[in-house]
């Protein structure tokens, strides 16, 4: 292992973790790492690391070492609630350990170990929003910087994805007429039209596709009503569908199960397409149930994704990421970063 000129590995994962960069919140740690990246241009010499605005005071950072043919990319943000790092032998623990600030250490490292050993030709995009709206990778994606390849960093437990689903997320709202519960006669209650129209989505059969499983639905929220002894005038449900290919004919079913109830609106809030994505000979692979910034990244090249620590813990009390994992990710950072620099 190359002495390291900054931070170790596993201290620069948890100073990382321990500011709060909760969605929204990024300027602090976005000065962080651009102090950390310009100590590390001056200390290896030629490079450059900038500021690229997104809105407000929120801005991702670039850092490049020679015309980019190869780009790290992942982002700066979290899910709330904020809690701070602690360790034990094996894991690091706290907000952002595996989604995605274990991450961001690796591929520091990983950074100052290539150019150590004389690499250029590579850079370093950190960016804001992911959690939300992907605020930052759109902002990114009109400002591209020549690369050919783009790895992206989320939680993959270090293997290969070969693809990710995407994200449809809809809002049904019900409107109904207010009255007594003793006489619901006299009122339309918005629930029941609600739960219905929810009864409905759920029935729908959902499309698979043989890569990356089948189309899965969940209702996310579920709100309505005044009180017990009021029939309810209003619902609201957000639901989720994490998609496996081209959505129009699911879009065109849902809205159709949903119109079939009298006063329930369905509207469409976002959508995250599915992608398949590129392997290396050597490396483990994996396919991924949730969605990442790739999409909103398309004119940084060619797509890969791969990241210390897993999901299933990643938004979670007990988010964490094993201290090997992060060992083992700086090593496959520089793999590919080599590999795809020598095609």
């Amino acid at each position: 292992m190359i002495e390291s000129f900054l931070m170790d590995l596993h201290p620069l994962a948890c100073t990382l973790i321990d500011i709060d960069s909760t969605t929204g919140r990024e300027a602090e740690i976005g000065d962080f790492l651009f102090r950390y990246l310009e100590e590390l241009v001056d200390r290896i010499g030629a490079g450059a690391v900038e500021r690229m605005p997104v809105e407000g005071d929120r801005f991702n950072l670039f850092a490049a070492w020679g015309e980019p043919a190869v780009v790290l990319s992942t982002h700066m943000d979290a899910v709330p609630p904020f809690f701070p790092s602690s360790e034990d032998d094996e894991h690091i623990h706290g907000r952002g350990a595996c989604d995605t600030k274990g991450g961001i250490a690796a591929m520091l490292r990983a950074v100052e170990e290539l150019l150590a050993e004389g690499r250029r030709g590579f850079g370093l995009l950190l960016v804001v929003g992911e959690e939300t709206d992907s605020a930052g990778a759109q902002a990114a994606n009109r400002h591209p910087r020549g690369s050919k390849y783009l790895v992206n960093g989320e939680p993959t437990e270090n293997r290969l994805a070969l693809g990710s689903k995407g994200m449809l997320y809809l809002a049904l709202e019900a409107e109904g007429r207010a009255a007594h519960s003793a006489y619901p006669e006299l009122g339309d209650n918005a629930i029941d039209k609600l739960l219905d129209a929810l009864a409905r989505l759920r029935g729908l059969p959902l499309p698979a596709d043989p890569v990356l499983g089948e189309t899965t639905l969940n209702v996310g929220t579920i709100a309505g009503g005044r009180a017990a002894n009021v029939v309810a005038d209003h619902a609201r449900a957000e639901v989720m569908l994490r998609t496996v290919g081209e959505t129009a004919e699911l879009r065109r079913k849902t809205a159709a199960a949903v119109h079939v109830v009298p006063g329930v609106r369905i509207a469409e809030i976002r959508e995250t397409p599915a992608i398949h994505l590129g392997s290396l000979p050597g490396f483990e692979t994996t396919i991924v149930k949730y969605t990442t910034d790739i999409p909103r990244l398309g004119a940084w090249g060619e797509p890969f994704l791969l990241g210390p620590g897993s999901i299933h813990v990643a938004h979670t009390p007990d988010e964490r990421v094993a201290k090997r994992e992060l060992e083992e990710a700086v090593r496959l950072y520089k793999e590919i970063v080599c590999r795809l620099q020598d095609r």
